[in-house]
């Protein structure tokens, strides 16, 4: 059966003249600001060190597509909004995507198409006849916390890892799949560990497990990496109560690592705080607003759970609704942290990462459909990737611009989404962006910022 595929489309006259809309436009992309993604790229070395990671078994005599472009070809689509693999199969024809990728013939052969992308994913640490490229996973963690090394001129004194997870949900019968209680769907639940804004980690993970699994192991890998730059930094790890396991807190008790976590609550914690929740209870039904007094005590579990007492912080909070206690477990001293600072200050301010979550999802995390675990973290990896490249144009680019506290999804609808021409000379490729673009003076400032 022959399929049609409409060219031309007839809108509303503009007074007397007709509107026609046709996709015979030629060379032009929707994407002329992945110019900058590109120069924030050559800034960072971030790709090409990427592409490292990757061992290639093809033959080189049969190769059309290298790894660096393969990877930059991913990650740049990621950026740019286009999450699916099928779009690469029209996006292979774009000559501007073909530049930023490294393709030597932009705009006279096309890109990877989806099959080759697919099979990039697909990698196997078994040599296989179709899957002949392998992803060193070990090497892409090491990466990511080499960016953020990097990105400090000199070391801090202090730095705070952030430690969470999110679920991914699943909509097949991938490998690992468990329905989890809490969120009420299939998923994955993916290991994050920032610093700032900096990703350090980006670990899949199966549902099955409790939230903490397999963070020593992380947090052990990246304080080593870390400490054998900075030697005297004070590392700080904070999460919530899924966080709190002993094996996770006697680690650092035993490397000199700081942490505070959440603690869960229960009835003998609640009962440490009568006299601070009955204090909180006067005040609020006095001013009619939400009243907090905080606390701190030592506390050790009754079924030996915790190998010793520790300190924990209490906030006694009464609202219009009711009690509302919370408690945290910490090693940092009174005379350094007291209560009410290390929970309002230092504590809360983790929600931040929040935010460095969504953007994972705005860079297309979720999308784990692939049949394996391992090729799911290996898509995991790219949106990771994507991430740091555009985190670090932002910090390298856009600071003092309006966007310089954009999230990723903004940063792309503002700056990236450009409409250009492009023609290939023999000498030269002339990109001729909009006009009209609204933020030219930003596209500037982020040119000259990264220039140097």
């Amino acid at each position: 059966m022959t399929e049609c595929i409409q060219s031309e489309f007839e809108f509303e006259g503009h007074f007397s003249r007709s509107v026609i809309a046709r996709f015979d436009g030629g060379t032009m992309s929707s994407d002329g600001g992945a110019l900058l993604l590109r120069r924030a790229d050559r800034r960072l070395n971030l790709l090409p060190r990427a592409a490292a990671c990757f061992r290639d078994r093809r033959n080189p005599a049969y190769v059309e597509h290298r790894i660096e472009q393969l990877i930059a070809q991913r990650v740049y689509g990621l950026g740019l909004g286009y999450e699916d693999l099928s779009d690469h199969d029209q996006l292979r024809h774009d000559p501007l995507l073909a530049v930023v990728s490294g393709k030597p013939q932009a705009g006279d052969e096309p890109l990877a198409g989806k099959s080759t992308l697919n099979r990039l994913e697909l990698s196997t640490e078994k040599a296989d006849r179709y899957k002949k490229v392998e992803c060193q996973t070990e090497a892409l963690d090491a990466l990511l916390a080499e960016v953020f090394l990097e990105a400090h001129e000199a070391a801090p004194d202090r730095i705070v890892l952030d430690l969470d997870v999110t679920d991914l949900a699943l909509h097949g019968q991938q490998e690992g799949r468990f329905f989890h209680g809490y969120y009420d769907s299939y998923c994955y639940l993916p290991l994050y560990i920032f610093c700032g804004e900096h990703l350090l980690c980006a670990r899949l993970r199966t549902a099955d497990q409790d939230a903490s699994a397999g963070s020593k192991a992380e947090v052990e890998r990246l304080v080593k990496q870390i400490r054998s730059r900075w030697p005297e930094v004070q590392i700080l790890l904070r999460a919530d109560s899924g966080f709190c396991r002993e094996e996770l807190m006697a680690w650092c008790e035993d490397h000199g690592v700081q942490y505070v976590f959440g603690l869960a609550r229960n009835e003998r914690l609640r009962r440490f705080i009568e006299a601070e929740m009955e204090e909180a209870k006067r005040q609020q039904q006095t001013s009619e607003k939400p009243a907090r007094v905080f606390t701190e005590f030592l506390y050790e579990t009754t079924s030996g759970s915790w190998s010793r007492a520790r300190r924990v912080i209490a906030k006694a909070e009464y609202l219009a609704k009711g009690e509302n206690p919370r408690y945290l477990v910490t090693n940092l001293g009174a005379e350094s942290w007291p209560a009410q600072a290390l929970y309002e200050k230092l504590y809360c301010a983790r929600g931040e990462m929040e935010n460095r979550i969504k953007e994972q999802f705005s860079l297309f995390a979720a999308r784990v459909s692939a049949e394996t675990l391992r090729a799911n973290q290996v898509r995991l990896y790219f949106s990771a990737l994507a991430y740091v490249l555009v985190h670090g144009l932002r910090r390298l680019a856009l600071q003092g611009t309006e966007l310089a506290r954009a999230q990723a999804h903004t940063i792309r609808l503002q700056l990236f989404k450009i409409g250009a021409q492009i023609r290939v000379t023999v000498r030269k490729v002339w990109i001729s962006l909009a006009s009209s673009f609204p933020r030219q003076n930003i596209f500037a400032h982020a040119w000259n910022a990264l220039r140097c």
